[in-house]
């Protein structure tokens, strides 16, 4: 307990390390992890299933987190982009990755399409890491967070098929596997979403049905949906880690109770199940036999990013005609993070003959092009123009239950970018049955007249009885959107819910 506390510390604090340096916060945490393993302190672990097993599970995390802060009115619009990314995309990665690792690197075609599959998918907890410190326009970040939360099951479903043995073989069964592959894996996204919609919907119907004594348990309750979605699309022989993604984006678009805790604590779940990972697969590894991958692992990297990226994305964005300035942003953002070591266990524990090796070059890669793209993103968008951030204009509303009286106090902020300031509490026009009773303003708090002229950065509390709160969110979103005027412009709270 002690040493577990320690490296949690350490962890921490290396957080705001790398926001000074610009370095990612993955290189810190694996190298924690060798530093305490066999080749450092002398930790010895050597467990390739236990790592897949908590890797998978933090995963979970990960992208529940990342689904419950995605706004879908926002990344709507990129949807078809980013899917096409997520699948396409990924095979064309796929083929392309391969051929490099078998030409250049000499690894037979099992183990390359393996290896192809393995680094392929985009790491969602690098990209949402990176979209925290790099303002993107909307369109842009929308179809990065998109096709990371996406991504990933095609890739799972891609790297237990090429571990497979018996499914790449020779003659009529080899062939068979080969055609039944994209079948399968279309069958198993399918079940997924429809998975994660049943979930996401009626837990999110739930949570605003039901009162709950305490606050705290409202996120509790968000994260064990967010399981339940991963463990039933998994037992349904569908994907379960695009299950858990669908689920948490319907249920952060839902206007649950105390939002903005139940974001706090999946965002620190999310940092525990990064840093847990990330220390766990630096254990993993063995410093010792890097040294032989180096190479290989810095051809294989270059063939990624330098080939195999800018292709995939470049013919799976033809239909919709991005500028180059925006496809080149899309391919140098590929990041790659603990997504693909964690999927370089599969074969290891799956048994296949030179797995080890696979691990070793997607580590060595992972980390020699993390340092490589993660710092110089920043500097890439400011080149290419593409920094230009949209302000945030869509208020954040949190609804708490008042049970017993039957109503529910919402509270606000009105952001930079949002229409309702200059609006007077009157021209608000809520329905009857909710009034806002409190303004908090500059660290003073008074009760507002219809005549206060409302400004950014107030904080409102409304109270709305419960046959009108839908009304009310509706309304305020509006007017945030398009100001007093919302009503006779067409501008309605509706998109975002």
């Amino acid at each position: 307990m002690f040493a577990g506390a320690l490296v949690l510390l350490v962890a921490v604090a290396a957080v705001r390390l790398t926001s000074r340096s610009g370095l990612p916060t993955l290189l810190l945490y694996l190298g924690i992890g060798m530093l305490i393993g066999q080749d450092g302190l002398g930790v010895e672990f050597s467990d390739a299933e236990l790592t897949q097993v908590l890797g998978y599970a933090a995963l979970v995390v990960i992208l529940a987190e990342g689904g419950l802060g995605t706004n879908w009115r926002h990344i709507r619009p990129a949807v078809p982009a980013a899917a096409v990314l997520a699948t396409f995309g990924v095979a064309v990665s796929v083929a392309v990755t391969a051929a490099a690792a078998h030409y250049l690197v000499g690894l037979d075609w099992q183990l390359a399409l393996v290896m192809g599959a393995v680094v392929s998918s985009t790491d969602a907890a690098a990209v949402f890491s990176v979209l925290r410190r790099v303002p993107l326009p909307r369109r842009l970040s929308s179809t990065l967070e998109a096709e990371s939360g996406f991504n990933d099951a095609p890739v799972v479903l891609l790297v237990v098929g090429f571990s497979a043995a018996e499914g790449l073989g020779s003659g009529e069964a080899g062939v068979a596997g080969w055609l039944l592959l994209p079948a399968e894996m279309l069958l198993q996204l399918v079940i997924g979403l429809a998975v994660g919609l049943v979930v996401g919907r009626l837990g999110a119907y739930a949570l605003r049905q039901v009162a709950l004594p305490a606050a705290g348990l409202y996120p509790i309750a968000v994260l064990a949906l967010a399981v339940l979605a991963y463990a039933a699309g998994a037992l349904a022989q569908g994907s379960g880690f695009l299950a858990v993604y669908v689920a948490a984006l319907v249920m952060g678009n839902a206007r649950l109770p105390h939002r903005p805790a139940l974001r706090g604590f999946a965002d620190a779940m999310a940092w525990v199940a990064q840093i847990g990972l990330f220390v766990l697969l630096g254990l993993l590894v063995n410093p010792a036999e890097l040294v032989a991958d180096f190479w290989p692992a810095v051809v294989i990297g270059l063939a990624l990013t330098l080939v195999a990226r800018p292709l995939s994305v470049t013919l799976s964005l033809l239909p919709f005609r991005r500028p180059l300035r925006e496809q080149v942003l899309l391919s140098w953002a590929g990041l790659r993070g603990a997504v693909p070591i964690v999927l370089a266990t599969i074969p290891m524990v799956s048994g296949l003959a030179g797995s080890d090796r696979v691990f070793n070059i997607v580590f060595v890669l992972v980390v020699v092009f993390t340092l490589l793209q993660g710092p110089t993103l920043p500097w890439l968008a400011r080149r290419l123009r593409l920094r230009e951030g949209e302000q945030a204009t869509d208020l954040d509303i949190e609804s708490a239950p008042l049970d017993r009286l039957r109503a529910h106090l919402l509270s606000l902020t009105i952001p930079e970018g949002s229409r309702m300031h200059g609006v007077e509490v009157a021209e608000l026009r809520l329905p009857p049955g909710a009034a806002v009773t409190l303004v908090v303003r500059d660290g003073a708090s008074f009760v507002p007249e219809p005549v206060t002229v409302l400004r950014r950065g107030d904080e409102l509390l409304v109270v709305t009885t419960d046959p009108v709160r839908d009304a009310v969110e509706r309304r305020l979103l509006a007017v945030g959107r398009g100001g007093k005027l919302a009503g006779w412009l067409g501008r309605t709270g509706t998109a975002s819910r």
